[in-house]
């Protein structure tokens, strides 16, 4: 088992953001998070990439308790995430951007750095031609050289998503990569996302999308106001009662169906 989140407790103060909530991912599954806003979705990335600690339970990654560990250990564990607000480097170019995201595999100091060893810019000279290969697959490659700033809102997601994988992680967070984005740029991350697992990625998504959720996820746990009000397979989460009543609608359900 990838990930095991076991009976999750957040609060803040008197608010109960999250409450024993369980569930676990397979390797290479695409597994979906949902549930209306407010419902404790971000609050669950942050206890997983250890941005605040929950209130009580624990998280196991690869049968390995990691709840208590600080955030840049979670990374070299091996699980990176975006952000639901891009968070790029505007000013620098697209492949830097990606190159930043290798830091963490990165074995160069400060002096092999400044001195630009022989080691160091062997170490370089792969950055950059895996940074080139992640482009290539999130479409990107032929924009290397342009600003972050000066690509197109689709564009500065799937960059985002590229710079996530540069850290070679075992577990891919990704925090509402589809908000913003209109339908056809919906329909290339949804395609996108399909590539990435078959390269045997696993994907945790939170996302509003529900029909790129349905499409793209082997499983799917919903959350409603801290609590996990049901987990299946996507044909099971559109139709059950209980989410249809809380999060989707009669109408949307129908639509999904």
């Amino acid at each position: 088992m990838v990930l095991e989140v076991k009976q999750i407790r957040k609060s803040f103060g008197g608010l109960q953001a999250l409450s024993n909530v369980s569930f676990s991912i397979e390797e290479g599954q695409v597994f979906g998070l949902i549930g209306p806003n407010g419902a404790g979705k971000t609050t669950m990335f942050n206890c997983i990439t250890a941005m605040f600690p929950p209130t009580s339970g624990e998280i196991l990654f690869f049968n390995e308790k990691i709840t208590g560990l600080k955030p840049h250990q979670i990374t070299e564990k091996g699980i990176c995430r975006t952000f639901q607000n891009i968070r790029l480097f505007q000013q620098m170019t697209v492949i830097e951007n990606v190159m930043v995201g290798t830091h963490c595999r990165t074995k160069a100091g400060v002096w092999r750095s400044v001195f630009r060893t022989k080691g160091q810019k062997q170490e370089e000279k792969v950055v950059k031609e895996k940074a080139e290969e992640l482009l290539e697959l999130v479409g990107l490659l032929d924009l290397k050289d342009t600003a972050a700033e000066n690509l197109a809102y689709g564009q500065q997601r799937r960059l985002e998503i590229a710079r996530a994988l540069a850290s070679s992680p075992k577990l891919l967070l990704l925090d509402e990569p589809a908000a913003g984005m209109n339908e056809k740029e919906t329909n290339d991350l949804l395609e996108l996302v399909k590539l990435i697992k078959s390269k045997g990625y696993t994907i945790l998504l939170i996302e509003h999308d529900m029909p790129l959720v349905m499409k793209a996820c082997d499983r799917i746990a919903v959350l409603n106001f801290g609590e996990k009000i049901a987990e299946g397979t996507p044909t099971e989460i559109q139709n059950d009662p209980v989410v249809i009543e809380a999060y989707l609608g009669r109408e949307e359900a129908d639509e999904l169906a």
